[in-house]
């Protein structure tokens, strides 16, 4: 049963949004409001206004931005002038109140839930807005729920694993057809469908969505896609012609010891990210470094994992953030595949010598994958530090990517799968990441995320460890239900992070825990299916009274 009704503001808290469809009337126009309202930006950012740096930059306007900035320049000097009445007057501060939403039925499964949760996160082309950030997409798409009103890049193919099992096909392929405009717009996939996130991509899955669209419909073939396929590619390895002498890296490519490409994180700005603003410049004099600082900020934003001690020279502290100086074992397994992904479709179209040139591309980095992360005494992958010119000393769930595609051979497997045993399984699920103490980021011990869940079954499985993958996806998959089935305070939600060692809401992160939630919806029904240890209903009464004393502390 579904309840949609209209309700106050005091009860957001348990509700998700749900935008109506409607005629677009205007013509929408992207505003960048880094560059077109610059002075204006800093000012409402760094007066607190909104305890939440994204909630301004997501405003429609009521202008156009030259007007905006006209007025703002006419009364910033005033003694009287109030930063709060300015943007009530003109962005549409309501926009995000005049809302319908939606309280989910008590009786409701799981499975019913997030059935209703595809409709309540799907978001439409038509937006009545003339000027705002948000990047106009053709197509329906699905949204991660909260605080994120918009598409974004690798938490969309983990949602969409969950759109196949739901069999919502058309907004699986509509989902695809933007991405695959957005590569042809702008010439790679932006972090989001926002403005202020065209200066980064996300860890490259557009391949791996073309593979599950082909398997699940059988007319469409991976060639279809090879000119965005060959684009994106050409995205993360631009440059690479500058390479050598003493030029050892350009923008997001790396010349590695042994003479071969991989590639890091990268972003082009320098500057504080719109959407963080206030932390990113509070940080910044604190930590008393240059404008470097905001490109590691933004290219640990284009890893996913914002944040986390993976990108931390001392492996605990945000101020010592050198994201861009690290080559990621997750991002060029990723590549691995795009390549291979490449090289199969030219083989599709009967090109013989692309199918060989790209081919050759991924035989050579699954070589570099080996040499490079790999840590003989740790038995372990690890990011690489080229300017230390060693690996870094946090273990994370980023070494489970070259089992996820097959680059790992058995006896690095057998090792890796023993340290995840050992050490990263705990009672609900695998860890992110090994790092003591805690660092309160939220992509760090204690917290354990849908994606990597994933990533981690199906790396295990491919080489044999089904036991041990099933029994991961069984303890996650009973922290997911014992919170959504829980009648404390703080349950009955789908959240993007859990607290995989004590049972509990995840925390950490520039912004409070978010309730939806697309990649955990789509994780948890493909584990449901994929897993034959996990049945219809784990909850286990023992384990609920323990969750409903923990999930709020």
């Amino acid at each position: 049963m579904k309840k949609l009704k209209q309700i106050g503001t005091s009860a957001l808290l348990l509700a998700l949004v749900i935008f109506s469809d409607s005629e677009r009337t205007v013509q929408h126009q992207v505003v960048d409001f880094q560059k077109e309202l610059g002075t204006l930006l800093h000012t409402v950012q760094l007066s607190g206004l909104f305890t939440d740096s994204k909630t301004f930059v997501d405003l429609p306007l009521k202008a156009s931005p030259q007007d905006i900035m006209k007025a703002f320049h006419e009364q910033k000097d005033n003694y009287n002038f109030n930063p709060g009445k300015f943007v009530n007057t003109y962005f549409d501060t309501l926009y995000y109140k005049n809302q319908t939403v939606y309280i989910k039925d008590p009786d409701d499964s799981i499975t019913e839930h997030i059935d209703t949760l595809w409709t309540i996160l799907k978001r439409y082309p038509a937006e009545d807005i003339r000027y705002s950030s948000l990047l106009p997409l053709d197509h329906p798409y699905i949204v991660p729920g909260g605080r994120f009103r918009e598409i974004y890049y690798w938490d969309s193919y983990f949602t969409m694993l969950g759109l196949v099992e739901g069999k919502r096909f058309d907004i699986l392929k509509s989902m695809i057809n933007n991405f695959t405009d957005m590569i042809s717009t702008y010439g790679h996939i932006p972090n989001g469908n926002r403005s202020y996130y065209l200066s980064r991509s996300q860890p490259p899955f557009y391949a791996l969505m073309v593979q599950l669209l082909s398997e699940t419909d059988t007319s469409v073939s991976i060639s279809e896609y090879l000119p965005e396929l060959v684009k994106e590619y050409d995205f993360w390895i631009k440059d690479t012609e500058k390479l050598g002498g003493d030029v050892l890296t350009s923008a997001r490519v790396v010349l590695t010891d042994n003479g071969n490409i991989l590639n890091r994180y990268w972003d082009n700005s320098l500057t504080p990210r719109p959407e963080s603003y206030l932390p990113d410049v509070r940080l910044f004099l604190e930590s008393g470094r240059d404008s470097a600082i905001f490109r590691d900020l933004r290219a640990a934003a284009e890893s996913g994992w914002d944040f986390s001690s993976r990108w931390f020279e001392d492996c605990s502290s945000l101020g010592r953030i050198i994201t861009t100086q690290i080559i990621p074992v997750d991002l060029n397994c990723l590549l691995y595949n795009l390549e291979t992904t490449i090289s199969e479709a030219y083989l599709e179209e009967n090109d013989s010598i692309n199918f060989r040139k790209y081919a050759k591309l991924a035989a050579k980095r699954a070589v570099s994958v080996n040499s490079i992360f790999w840590n003989e005494k740790t038995g372990f992958y690890h990011d690489y530090n080229f300017i230390k010119k060693e690996h870094t000393p946090v273990f994370s769930l980023a070494a489970l990517y070259p089992l996820f595609f097959g680059i790992s051979d058995s006896l690095q497997a057998a090792a890796v799968a023993k340290r995840v045993a050992d050490e990263f399984l705990c009672e609900y699920g695998l860890v992110t990441t090994l790092t003591q103490p805690a660092t309160g980021e939220q992509w760090d011990y204690p917290n354990g995320w849908a994606p990597l869940q994933w990533i981690a079954f199906i790396g295990l499985r491919n080489y044999g460890y089904d036991s041990l993958a099933n029994e991961i996806a069984f303890r996650w998959m009973n922290i997911v239900e014992l919170i959504y089935y829980s009648t404390a305070p703080g349950g009955g939600k789908l959240l993007e992070k859990y607290n995989v060692v004590n049972g509990m809401e995840g925390k950490g992160g520039e912004y409070p825990l978010q309730d939806g939630f697309g990649w955990t919806n789509g994780v948890f029904l493909k584990l449901k299916k994929s897993s034959h240890s996990v049945s219809e209903s784990i909850i286990n009464p023992v384990l609920n009274i323990h969750i409903k004393n923990r999930i709020n502390q």
